[in-house]
């Protein structure tokens, strides 16, 4: 299961995710969403893919580049465990849903939901840069947070999120690191509006599936 970091010599991060996101086809719910389909190994590409995106907004994203890749870890190791039982996501919610062990602090479910909570953080962060790509980036950081992250995270995490907003590259140097060589903006923008079309129905679709295992609302932290 466990891959090298995905190579970005071939496109951008913006394009890898793209790339990610076709192997997902569509989550088809129907009326047991217990009965939904989450591919793993492409949700799990996709967040090591979005974790260089958040690389390059620099040392702000420390903490939530750590928890990515913890949580990441975590699932690998359990989809290695059982390759065929665990190549669906929801068969690990299924499985600590009876077990009784979703809510504990090393749960694969919780790293699934914070995963799909970073997600929606990439998702945000990237709808403001395509409305307003000459806004300041400690304000696109900062709304993109309160809105994704805030309401999940206790004080203490907001705080120490707060401070690190003063170390953010400004959006002109951001999006240049975020352009594969040579690539104009106009490509880079259809790039991320094409990514958050793509992303954003699958999201609303995993939430529902935490909604019915009843994780949508985890304690914050």
């Amino acid at each position: 299961m466990k891959r090298k970091r995905p190579e970005m010599d071939k496109g951008s991060e913006i394009k890898c995710a793209i790339e990610e996101l076709s192997m997902f086809g569509k989550l088809k719910l129907g009326d047991d969403p217990g009965c939904a389909h989450i591919p793993t190994k492409p949700f799990l590409h996709l967040c090591q893919v979005m974790l260089h995106v958040l690389d390059k907004i620099g040392p702000t994203m420390a903490v939530l580049r750590q928890d990515i890749h913890q949580n990441i870890e975590r699932l690998e190791m359990l989809c290695e465990s059982d390759p065929s039982k665990y190549s669906n996501l929801v068969e690990m919610l299924k499985t600590e849903d009876i077990e009784g062990n979703a809510r504990k602090g090393t749960s694969c479910s919780k790293a699934f939901l914070w995963l799909t909570r970073s997600l929606d953080f990439s998702v945000a962060l990237l709808q403001k840069l395509v409305k307003d790509p000459e806004q300041n980036m400690e304000k696109v950081v900062e709304e993109s947070y309160e809105i994704t992250l805030k309401p999940c995270h206790g004080w203490i995490s907001s705080a120490a999120f707060g401070i690190t907003l003063k170390l953010l590259p400004d959006n002109k140097n951001f999006i240049a690191l975020l352009k594969d060589k040579d690539e104009s903006y106009d490509t880079l923008k259809e790039d991320m509006e094409s990514l958050v079309s793509l992303l954003t129905p699958i999201l609303e679709e995993i939430h529902s599936i935490l909604r019915f295992f009843k994780l949508e609302r985890f304690k914050p932290i």
